[in-house]
């Protein structure tokens, strides 16, 4: 079987170490850091969520795809910098305030680095201000609001106010996404876009920055 098929299965089953050290002999090899992400790792990632979709994987093959995906990631990271290869786009993250529930949003950074992403990840319980201050630093396309609680979504809205406030909300685009959102709720606060899962939200931010899925 040859490498890049074997790189390809061993994301979509979820082999972190198997899928970084064949990333390592795919180099050795002479492979292209670019290519080798856009001809492999991101088709297997596709793969992944298309299994998810049609409800052959569940969160916990979505998670070890994930982490497999950042660990095939890793060999490749000093070979981009030293290219000056870009991020499709740059993605700010957090779960809001008073929500210190990461899994679901490690899950979707994960996805979201392998998509070739540049996540600033807030960690959990971030104050509308606190994204507002990564916002002006570090200028994102997106961001990211994440909630698990119903008594925490609420933080949604006010961040997306707290945004507008800053006179920031035409610079970034603004999507939401935990187990008491729903497409309604996104419309509602004014957000952009709503994922139900992990592998829509990756969807969603490549389209806002151009990229069809």
């Amino acid at each position: 079987m040859a490498l890049s098929q074997r790189l390809f299965d061993a994301i979509v089953d979820g082999h972190a170490q198997l899928a970084e050290s064949l990333v390592e002999e795919e180099l050795k090899a002479g492979a292209d850091p670019v290519a080798l992400i856009s001809e492999t790792m991101i088709p297997a990632m596709d793969e992944v969520g298309k299994l998810f979709r049609e409800e052959e994987f569940f969160v916990p093959e979505l998670m070890l795809a994930g982490r497999a995906m950042k660990a095939a990631m890793e060999p490749l990271r000093p070979l981009l910098a030293a290219a000056g290869a870009k991020p499709v786009g740059v993605v700010v993250a957090g779960a809001v305030k008073g929500d210190l529930h990461d899994i679901g949003k490690n899950l979707v950074i994960s996805m979201l680095e392998g998509a070739s992403f540049k996540v600033v990840d807030l960690g959990a319980d971030v104050w509308p201000e606190k994204f507002v201050e990564a916002i002006r630093e570090h200028h994102p396309q997106i961001v990211c609001l994440s909630a698990l609680l119903t008594t925490t979504m609420t933080a949604m809205r006010t961040t997306v106010e707290a945004i507008k406030a800053a006179g920031l909300r035409r610079d970034v685009k603004i999507l939401v996404g935990g187990a008491p959102i729903s497409e309604s709720y996104a419309t509602e606060i004014g957000a952009d876009g709503y994922g139900a899962t992990a592998t829509d939200a990756v969807a969603l931010a490549r389209r806002q920055v151009g990229l069809s899925n």
